[in-house]
């Protein structure tokens, strides 16, 4: 089994900053991309920045310029750096990953989710 566990959510005026941070443990052969995701009431789950097993990020428009993705191969870690936020910013933002188990089964994880809230 692999768990996901995030950190880092909270409320925050607009302009402020977050940063979300995913730690994965278990039964880890190798991590593919990484990524984060949210979810905002009424909504579907979209996309925010995803990470290749090499550093290349990726990032949904509405991010780019603000939102920086990083993550530490050694741990097993994936951090989110929210900058510049936006009341439609506001969202519960999850954690995944792409993992190859010590089984050699490649499959999607997810963390539980962090809210995220930024006020006008």
């Amino acid at each position: 089994q692999v768990q996901l566990v995030e950190s880092g959510g909270g409320l925050v005026q607009a302009g402020g900053s977050l940063r979300l941070s995913c730690a994965a443990s278990g039964s880890i052969f190798s991590i593919r991309a990484m990524g984060w995701y949210r979810q905002a009431p009424g909504n579907q789950r979209e996309l925010v920045a995803a990470i290749t097993s090499i550093g290349v990020p990726n990032y949904a428009d509405s991010v780019k310029g603000r939102f920086t993705i990083s993550r530490d191969n050694t741990k097993n870690t994936v951090t989110l750096q929210m900058n510049s936020l936006k009341p439609e910013d506001t969202a519960v933002y999850y954690c995944n990953a792409v993992v190859r188990t010590t089984d050699y089964i490649v499959k999607d994880y997810w963390g539980q989710g962090t809210q995220v809230t930024v006020s006008s």
